[in-house]
């Protein structure tokens, strides 16, 4: 049993004890905070980015199709055109909008730089609209 005699009459006696309670549970959220986040922040993931389970977007009515075939060549829908002229062709089947939507879909196998050329090709013609066609899969359950 403890007694605590009171030396002074003052009301207003300083105490020298921090308290700490307060910064631990700031840290404790800091911890939390930074072991969620940090995960996110890595970029160790395999992609495998030809198949996609999203709900496709519904398709407009005249939509323009650009393939690369796994031998380089392209197509702007069923006929063949040449990288050089893909911008002046896209003119020609968009009529000039440049704000239409270009579908683009390529090989599994097209080397990645490829694909960043024909993309390149696209912005330089003023494309800036392009969607990206996948193959649909079965969502997982």
């Amino acid at each position: 049993m403890g007694l605590h005699l009171n030396q002074s009459d003052d009301e207003l006696v300083e105490n020298h004890e921090i308290n700490v309670t307060p910064f631990i549970d700031v840290m404790l959220v800091l911890l939390i905070i930074f072991m969620v986040a940090a995960p996110l922040a890595t970029v160790d993931i395999k992609v495998d980015l030809p198949a996609s389970s999203a709900k496709p977007a519904p398709r407009p009515e005249k939509p323009v199709f650009l393939s690369v075939k796994a031998d380089q060549r392209l197509f702007l829908g069923e006929e063949e055109v040449k990288a050089e002229t893909l911008g002046a062709v896209l003119d020609t089947k968009t009529q000039g909008k440049k704000d239409t939507t270009i579908f683009f879909q390529a090989d599994k196998g097209v080397d990645y730089g490829d694909l960043m050329s024909v993309m390149d090709a696209l912005r330089s013609a003023g494309y800036l609209k392009v969607g990206l066609v996948g193959l649909e899969t079965a969502a997982k359950k």
